[in-house]
């Protein structure tokens, strides 16, 4: 075979996750400015690029949280490469490196039935609802920077709300420039936090985890108030009434929805108090 048509598949070296993250834009999933870094943070290993000779044509990431949970996503392909059968060659190196783990994603409707052939099973939706940046106010006294909350704690709440600890990806999305993160704190002890971060257009808040929807939104007018004057995205659990009920109360608007799908059993998550979802691209 003319070895300009060899289609070959790679692990990505670390700014080829920038090129993953602008292909992503290009799709309009608007990405935060500063995501390439701390995806490849929660897993080096975990993204992949298929070359057709020395083109890039596709990509797709596998993150592997640990040896049995992970999640799927950035999965893209060229507009001018579809159809020709990479897409899959990318899905099935991606699939075959996690191995037998339980496999989570956040998918477009449209594509449930090809998701389902490949062993997912439909648990929930996650709807996007896009609002205004609201004007600062005062806050609860209870609210406070993210930073000033020792990160051993932080990583304790988060990991009894995400399906498994993550403190590598934690760390650095944390710290990462242009966002900013409040806790909210009930007798000295957390009792929330959520972080906002600056995309392509606008902001989004991710995650918003809370232990109720009173918490949830004190923590939403805190960070809501970094994107004034813009617009702000939440992605919320269908199955969450209280979320649903907060993005309707701030005048939110539903843009877009995605298929929370999974290989295996749905992870033992308290969806009530997930107000709003970290990525659709690594859960």
């Amino acid at each position: 075979m003319d070895k300009r048509h060899e289609f070959h598949i790679r692990q990505m070296k670390r700014d080829e996750v920038d090129l993953a993250i602008e292909w992503a834009a290009a799709e309009g999933w608007n990405p935060g400015l500063h995501d390439a870094e701390c995806f490849h943070a929660a897993d080096p290993n975990g993204f992949l690029i298929g070359h057709l000779g020395k083109q890039a044509v596709g990509c797709i990431s596998v993150v592997a949280y640990d040896a049995a949970f992970a999640f799927l996503g950035l999965y893209i392909v060229l507009p001018e490469f579809r159809s020709q059968g990479w897409g899959l060659k990318l899905w099935q190196a991606g699939m075959r490196q996690l191995g037998k783990r339980n496999v989570g994603l956040d998918g477009v409707i449209a594509q449930q039935d090809n998701y389902r052939k490949s062993g997912f099973h439909l648990e929930y939706r996650n709807i996007r609802y896009m609002g205004a940046g609201q004007q600062p106010t005062i806050t609860a006294t209870a609210v406070a920077h993210l930073s000033e909350v020792p990160f051993d704690a932080l990583l304790a709440y988060d990991s009894a709300i995400f399906p498994v600890s993550r403190e590598r990806f934690l760390q650095c999305w944390v710290k990462q420039p242009q966002a900013a993160g409040y806790a909210y704190l009930r007798n000295g002890r957390l009792a929330g936090y959520g972080l906002i971060r600056q995309c392509r257009q606008g902001y989004k808040i991710g995650p918003l985890f809370a232990d109720d929807e009173s918490i949830a939104g004190e923590l939403f007018r805190a960070l809501a108030a970094q994107a004034a004057g813009t617009s702000v995205y939440l992605d919320v659990p269908e199955c969450n009434a209280g979320a649903l009920a907060l993005a309707q109360r701030y005048g939110m608007q539903k843009v877009f929805e995605t298929a929370r799908m999974y290989t295996g059993q749905a992870p033992a998550v308290p969806l009530n108090r997930v107000f709003g979802v970290t990525t659709f691209e690594l859960g």
